[in-house]
């Protein structure tokens, strides 16, 4: 979710264009990626099968929060929205969290094969670690 945020504060940034965005987008998740394997003392082995699955999973949570944006974004834009378009707005966008712990659990099977119970429970605290560093450094800007 913090890079949705820090991706969009980019996007407005009239300055910079969508191979910017792109770059920079692509050289935070390999900062990411490399923050959360220090974190975890993965191995080189371990990472090499955990990444191309962190990444699909981040694709997957990504589109959920898209889908919710988009359409709270419709309902936003137009003064013509009725009750149940409404509705069904607030419902996806309550259903945002249920999917992405979804999401979680199904890839929580898949990482366990690759990493240990230790690192398992380091990737939790070191996403949340990530997020709070952003957030810091967002401050500090």
């Amino acid at each position: 979710m913090l890079m949705l945020s820090l991706n969009t504060a980019w996007a407005k940034d009239k300055n910079h264009t969508n191979a910017n965005r792109s770059q920079w987008t692509q050289e935070m998740l390999d900062y990411k990626h490399d923050f959360i394997a220090e974190q975890t003392e993965m191995t080189q082995a371990q990472r090499e099968k955990f990444m191309p699955l962190y990444e699909a999973m981040e694709k997957e949570v990504f589109a959920v929060h898209r889908t919710a944006r988009e359409q709270a974004k419709k309902i936003s834009s137009t003064t013509k929205a009725s009750d149940q378009d409404y509705a069904n707005a607030a419902r996806a966008m309550s259903q945002v969290k249920v999917k992405e712990g979804e999401i979680e659990g199904r890839y929580f099977d898949k990482f366990s094969k690759i990493l240990s119970k230790k690192q398992m429970f380091q990737l939790k605290q070191a996403e949340l670690k990530f997020s709070k560093q952003m957030l810091s450094r967002g401050k500090k800007r």
